[in-house]
């Protein structure tokens, strides 16, 4: 590899531009593409630029590299021509918003997330290169967060400009917002607060959130949904210590024991979560949903391959992919209590340890979960043990109906930039503050993102593909110009209020009839 100056990007092979290939949809197709290809190379440039700051939120030596990233893209966003741009503080680390006006008095609301911290990296990890050098071969760029946030979040700049060069337009065909925080890899913990302070500001009728991916190179698609997540852990406290399990075994209630028993009555024989309750408002897959599911070219042993794991097992009458990204769940974390040493050590131990967490999907109250287990603990646990029990910040469930105006507009924008590919639904098996902004802002939440499994989020060697960063490009470029009509003609049905609830699952019959269905990889989140 031969090196460049810190202003371009290393590259091992520089991969040919296309001329455009065969337009679909209208001549602004052609327009935009063309404006992509010519300003392809300053992008990436920008890209790996703003990759070479290791904003890694989740190590305090990194504060002042995360800080440097929220800078660096509040300057970018500027020179994009966002008339508005703030770094907002958070007890954390900060976000960034940006704001552009339509000059259209009528135009809908789009606020775009996404996340500039990325997950921690180093050599010794298992990359091939310096994870915060970017290095560009085989049309790939190699970089810690080049998928995983900044790629996702930079192509919005490009795509916004892209739009305006193509329509001639010198503000936005929607009144266009971001809100990049800096605190994802980090759980958000400031997150939903930050919502709620500015929540004036951020007011929207539709959410694009641009942290996600697609089904492969060659199958786009796009999410409609992700699970929320509670989670707690269990201390159990017996005898006040370690005790001898001759003299007092069998006499008193031993705290391992008991963990071992809550782990057992967490699943019935169809692995049905056995809480009372937890499935209470669940909303269930409707048999088109399940039909399109069923549709996608799934292979299941290299899942299993993916997984690291050697066969499923899951909630008995739901395929794979439906437990993943439509079905609640209860997971043990960790379990521990007793001696844990070599050889034997006859005791009753003085205390155990469980970590659970719980899955959840639309329908489902993160509030009521949490009392739901306290109940089911709490009749679980005999008399002669204490037990404590705390939860951490929940993630609620977000669902968007497949049916609503504003998807339709993101698959068919999505379309256009993939030649007339048809676009699939998915959902993502994870979770993420995308419902934080669902919840306090009462808007549909849509998922735009390019990245494929490949990618490796977290992993050593992440990268992103460059003809599919420039897809996702062009589809921002087309969604702005494309959404106040597909809102507009749904007229109230369309509203922020219809379609904010994640308990709506809607239906798929006249997204299919525009020619795509709902599938979904699954991915690290």
């Amino acid at each position: 590899m031969s090196e460049t100056p810190d202003s371009a990007v290393r590259t091992a092979d520089t991969p040919a531009p296309s001329d455009g290939g065969t337009t679909a949809g209208t001549a602004g197709t052609s327009d935009v593409r063309a404006y992509v290809e010519r300003h392809r190379a300053d992008f990436l440039g920008e890209l790996a630029e703003w990759l070479r700051i290791p904003s890694v939120s989740a190590q305090p030596e990194h504060a002042d590299d995360v800080r440097r990233s929220a800078a660096w893209l509040a300057d970018r966003l500027t020179g994009t021509g966002f008339p508005t741009v703030e770094v907002w503080e958070t007890d954390g680390a900060p976000a960034v918003f940006a704001d552009w006006p339509s000059d259209t008095p009528d135009a809908p609301t789009v606020l775009v997330y996404g996340h500039h911290d990325v997950q921690p990296a180093a050599r010794e990890d298992g990359w091939h290169t310096d994870p915060f050098e970017p290095v560009i071969t085989d049309g790939r760029m190699y970089a810690r967060g080049a998928a995983d946030d900044k790629g996702q979040v930079l192509f919005h700049t490009l795509g916004v400009r892209a739009h305006l060069a193509a329509t001639g337009r010198t503000a936005p065909a929607v009144h266009l917002k971001l809100l990049i925080e800096g605190e994802e890899e980090s759980g958000s913990p400031h997150f939903r607060a930050l919502v709620e302070k500015h929540a004036d500001r951020l007011t929207t009728d539709v959410v694009v959130v641009s942290d996600t991916g697609m089904w492969s190179e060659t199958t786009p698609t796009v999410c409609t949904g992700m699970r929320g997540v509670a989670d707690c852990e269990i201390d159990l406290y017996g005898p006040d210590q370690d005790i001898h399990s001759g003299s007092f075994g069998g006499a008193v209630p031993n705290p391992a024991t008991v963990a071992g028993r809550i782990v057992a009555a967490l699943h019935d024989a169809d692995e049905r979560v056995a809480i009372p309750g937890f499935y209470d408002g669940v909303t269930e897959l409707t048999d088109a949903e399940r039909a399109l599911i069923a549709e996608l070219p799934f292979d299941e042993a290299a899942w299993l391959t993916t997984a690291k794991s050697h066969g499923t097992l899951g909630e008995t009458g739901f395929a794979t992919l439906e437990r993943v990204w439509a079905r609640p769940t209860a997971e043990v974390n960790g379990i521990g209590g007793g001696y844990q040493g070599p050889g034997g050590k006859t005791i009753v131990p003085a205390t155990a340890h469980l970590k659970l967490s719980f899955r959840l999907v639309a329908g489902q109250d993160p509030a009521r979960i949490e009392t739901a287990v306290r109940d089911w603990l709490t009749g679980l646990v005999p008399a002669g043990v204490r037990h404590e029990i705390v939860f951490g910040a929940p993630t609620r469930p977000c669902l968007t109906p497949l049916d609503h105006p504003a998807l339709t507009a993101v698959a068919g924008a999505m379309s256009r930039a993939f030649d007339g590919a048809k676009v699939r639904y998915t959902r993502e098996g994870g979770s993420g503050p995308a419902a934080d902004l669902q919840d306090v802002l009462a808007a549909p939440v849509l998922f735009l993102g390019i990245s494929v499994p490949s990618d490796g989020w977290h992993a050593p060697n992440e990268k992103i593909e460059l003809d599919l960063l420039m897809k996702g490009v062009e589809t921002a470029a087309y969604l702005w110009g494309d959404l106040p009509a597909a809102l507009a003609a749904a007229g109230p049905a369309g509203s922020a209020g219809s379609a904010g609830s994640a308990g709506s699952a809607g239906s798929a019959g006249s997204v299919q009839d525009d020619g795509a269905d709902p599938v979904r990889h699954e991915d690290d989140a």
